[in-house]
């Protein structure tokens, strides 16, 4: 029989993530410390929003590119947050997920053998959609000692005269680094000079701890709007994972092939989703606050029970992650993780899920509550004073 099966797909391997949650799925009293998802509600104001639709009978598919009202709302909301204009009508569609538009934007922007610049340890998709576009994924190590943010000058180093798109995940998941306006400012000139674009998946924009510092966007600095793609969502910010819906912002040349795509392989997001979310970026900055705020409390008490264990962490500053190092043990991230899966029964994600540079650090989310981030932090404490004492 002929194979029915692509080898694009079938080379591209499933996410490391999953296979740990797969052995935690047959296990009793597992604490999880591995899910990239706010623990939160979605707040009732924007849930009864989503209810009153239904019971309008607001049904229906909406344009393609997204509520007329909805996109309004995003660029209100972009302009007095992060300083930067869009024309709702002609650079701006609501996706499924911030996902669909990454995947929509390398397809609409790549020919076969363009290169595409990938930060790593970095978000599961970024290499696959790259790959499924027929483009070239080349691969950007980050480091610790920069605490895993992207400099210019890796980012000259890496480019040759196939490379079209940069993509800039900041905050960035699994490390939680943040990129500071001056980082940026470098990085643009190099973008600039060498005819470049960007695709910026800043899904983690509202979750930023820099005291007294603001998320930028590499799509308000000068020249760049043109270049970037600004890709954004309200799964993280406004604990809305289940509803799906994102937006993607772009010049009208790139965003209309984007919509294109959309048009053939999707038709528009869940209406009900895209009612909920005008009022959810219409009344919801209270809401993102108080989350923002309980997550830097966490944040707080994870990075000190580090501390306090001997465990090598940088500060992370952005989405609800840390990356802790557990060279020290011996073993790899692998073997680490699900050692203390089988024995102390806490779920965490190898580094090595978001790049091979990965190796020798943990993904820890700390999207949980505080009662369950103690009693998992006690068992990782207990696990690795056993690996000294062997050691």
């Amino acid at each position: 029989m002929r194979n029915p099966l692509s080898s694009r797909i079938t080379d591209v391997p499933f996410s490391g993530i999953r296979k740990f949650f797969d052995i935690a799925a047959e296990m009793k009293d597992v604490i999880s410390l591995g899910v990239g998802e706010p623990d939160f509600d979605t707040p009732w104001h924007i849930r009864d929003e989503g209810i009153y639709s239904l019971e309008k009978g607001h049904t229906s598919y909406t344009s393609n590119a997204g509520l007329k009202e909805l996109k309004m709302e995003i660029a209100k909301y972009l302009e007095r947050r992060f300083a930067v204009s869009y024309d709702y009508d002609k650079e701006m569609m609501i996706t499924v997920g911030g996902s669909e538009a990454i995947d929509m934007a390398m397809r609409a922007m790549l020919d076969p053998g363009d290169e595409v610049l990938i930060p790593q340890p970095s978000y599961v998709s970024y290499m696959p959609c790259a790959v499924l576009a027929n483009g070239v994924p080349v691969i950007i190590n980050l480091k610790e000692e920069n605490e895993f943010r992207l400099t210019a000058q890796e980012v000259e180093d890496a480019i040759t005269p196939a490379t079209k798109i940069l993509v800039l995940p900041f905050p960035n998941n699994p490390t939680g680094a943040v990129m500071e306006r001056k980082d940026l400012e470098e990085i643009a000139e190099v973008i600039k000079a060498h005819d470049l674009f960007v695709i910026s998946d800043e899904i983690y924009a509202e979750l930023t701890y820099v005291e007294g510092q603001e998320h930028v966007t590499i799509a308000s600095l000068p020249g760049m709007r043109e270049r970037t793609v600004l890709i954004n969502g309200f799964s993280k910010a406004y604990a809305m994972t289940g509803w799906r819906l994102g937006y993607a912002c772009a010049p009208e040349q790139i965003l209309e092939q984007m919509l294109k795509i959309h048009q053939y392989a999707i038709m528009c997001a869940p209406t009900t989703s895209q009612y909920a979310a005008i009022e959810a970026v219409r009344n919801g900055d209270g809401d993102v606050a108080q989350m923002r705020e309980e997550y830097n409390g966490r944040r707080r008490y994870l990075i000190k029970r580090f501390r306090d264990m001997g465990l090598q962490c940088f500060e992370p500053f952005g989405a609800f992650y840390a990356f802790p190092c557990i060279q020290e043990f011996g073993m790899s991230s692998d073997e680490f993780a699900t050692r203390m899966l089988q024995e102390e029964k806490v779920v965490v994600v190898p580094g090595t899920a978001f790049g091979s540079c990965g190796e020798g650090f943990l993904r820890i989310s700390y999207a949980y509550s505080l009662e369950s981030l103690k009693e998992a932090l006690d068992r990782m404490e207990h696990f690795i004073q056993r690996l000294r004492k062997q050691g």
